[in-house]
């Protein structure tokens, strides 16, 4: 038994212990959107067969859809495949070590939506707008190349956090392996002998795993070997109490984003915690709805033992005949039954659900073609909205994933060499999403108004136009809208070509000066010419 394997055991129960305080909340969450991603939850074992009884009960879709909606926002207003949403860049470096560090962050960008980033970015964004975290883990593609992510069940991970800022920094997850993947995984001189004896008897029986991750005490920060490294990593064998693995990593390779802190801990809740009143209501509200649309399709009758008719025994129905003394002897009965107030509630529930989960809008609005300025005020609005989400997500999503990335891959020398300029030198990322560009668009908009406003004051004032400093504006404007490093000329390439546009304009305006130089020279010389040959026909007369 080893001792270290023990005491990692002991926190992983001392996390989840922690950890099960909330999960029932998560889990009810889910029930009223995706049930199926909440399987494990609470020690709750779910499939496809027993979630579909869950789906079934669920008898209104405006929160799986309001859901689904935030999250593809979340995905495409902050990662989106179609447009470079990171940069890296620093205010004190020169023109080549910009143009550098914009390749290599175009190249990161290129291998981050390359790999399978936008099919398990989006599960992970479902998982943040339902229980309000996610987990998603990024390592290197070892078969194939390139980067390789994996979002894990929440169900299976518990996380917690050493540093001051509260960004999540330790996490252990528990996770199963057949024998056999235990071999294959491990290998065969790693795993416990009754995994080794399973393999060749049962290999597909399960053993249960713990991947810890943690920051370790002492580190070397240019440490190659894995012991030496910023992050620990083990993997113990459970129920064998047995690690078959130790290793590490240079920045934690896990990003723990939560839409809202739960306080004094390290979870968080997120959008459909807060409409989960209203989806309750709301199902039970449809559920009272068509048990009085069952009556009002079937009817609800009253009936007299008359002697002949029997009450007990009638049923009603298409082709029946019914036998009574009377026709007094059976009615139909009213249900006092008014669908107005059920519909009246059902829409005041769902759009109270839309406008918390805010799909009320983010979803394209229907109607006549909006102007430039209903687009902008809406866009606006979007912004105003996400943009507390965004700056958290900033800091616990998109730092830890870019920073992961990034080191990846100049540790696998996919940049091409750095300049001089840069040793030594600080450089940050840069985020240039529609989200983070729609936060810019201020000074885009303040710098246009600016220039209005110039060119009508230089109609009087010609000088006015000196105040503006227009090449500064135009990198501002640049930057604002993302326009790509290589785009833009440096301040040296612009500097040369003014220079030679003004040697030019030089050289022109000397060879204008000569030409009319010489055409006046030629007008002299034909005066002289002119009075000489008058002055000789004088003489001869």
């Amino acid at each position: 038994m080893d001792e270290l394997a023990v005491k990692l055991l002991k926190r992983a129960e001392a996390l989840k212990a922690q950890r099960q305080m909330h999960e029932s909340v998560w889990r009810e969450c889910y029930d009223y959107t995706y049930p199926l991603r909440g399987a494990g939850l609470s020690g709750e074992v779910l499939n496809a067969q027993s979630a579909k009884h869950k789906v079934a009960k669920l008898l209104d879709g405006t929160a799986t859809d309001s859901a689904r909606m935030l999250a593809s926002a979340l995905m495409s207003g902050m990662t989106p495949a179609n447009a470079q949403w990171l940069n890296l860049s620093s205010e004190s470096l020169p023109d080549d070590a910009k143009a550098w560090l914009s390749d290599c962050a175009t190249l990161v960008w290129e291998n981050i939506h390359a790999a399978n980033f936008d099919a398990e970015g989006y599960e992970a964004n479902l998982d943040v707008v339902c229980a309000g975290w996610l987990v998603l883990y990024i390592d290197e593609n070892r078969e194939e190349g390139g980067y390789s992510f994996q979002q894990w069940p929440l169900a299976q991970c518990c996380v917690a956090s050493t540093r001051n800022d509260g960004i999540v920094d330790t996490l252990f997850r528990r996770y199963q392996l057949t024998a056999e993947q235990a071999m294959r995984e491990f290998g065969a001189d790693r795993v416990h002998p009754k995994i080794r004896q399973a393999a060749q008897q049962k290999p597909d029986e399960a053993f249960e795993f713990i991947h810890a991750i943690y920051p370790r005490e002492n580190y070397l920060s240019s440490g190659r070997l894995a012991k030496n490294l910023r992050f620990a990593s083990y993997n113990l064998d459970v129920s064998h109490k047995h690690i078959v693995r130790e290793s590490g990593y240079h920045e934690f390779p896990c990003c723990v984003p939560r839409w809202m802190k739960i306080p004094g801990g390290a979870y968080g809740i997120g959008p459909v915690y807060d409409a989960l009143p209203d989806c309750k209501e709301l199902n039970q509200t449809k559920r009272m709805e068509k048990a009085a649309q069952d009556l009002a399709i079937s009817g609800m009758w009253i009936a007299e033992d008359d002697g002949v008719l029997n009450p007990r025994t009638v049923k009603v129905g298409p082709r029946r005949i019914i036998i009574a003394n009377s026709t007094d002897s059976m009615k139909p009965l009213l249900t006092g039954a008014d669908f107005n107030v059920a519909f009246t509630a059902e829409e005041r529930l769902q759009a109270s659900i839309r406008k918390i989960m805010m799909a009320d809008q983010l979803q394209p609005q229907d109607g006549p073609a909006m102007t430039a300025t209903e687009v902008h005020v809406r866009v606006a609005l979007i912004r105003q909205l996400l943009g507390p989400v965004y700056g958290r997500f900033q800091a616990e999503y998109l730092q830890p994933l870019v920073a992961r990335c990034f080191g990846l891959a100049l540790r696998a020398g996919v940049f091409r060499p750095a300049p001089e300029s840069l040793q030594h030198a600080n450089f940050h990322v840069r985020y240039i999403s529609p989200l983070a560009r729609a936060q810019q668009l201020e000074d885009v908009t303040a710098i246009e108004r600016l220039g209005a406003n110039v060119a009508n004051l230089a109609s009087i004032n010609q000088e006015v136009v000196d105040l503006v400093d227009t090449d500064e504006a135009t990198r501002v404007v640049a930057d604002a809208l993302g326009v790509p490093a290589k785009v833009i000329r440096t301040t040296e390439a612009v500097s040369d070509l003014r220079q030679q546009r003004q040697q030019a304009q030089q050289q022109a305006q000397q060879q204008a000066m000569m030409m009319e130089a010489g055409t006046q020279a030629a007008g002299a010389a034909g005066n002289i010419t002119g009075e000489a040959l008058a002055q000789k026909l004088m003489g001869e007369g």
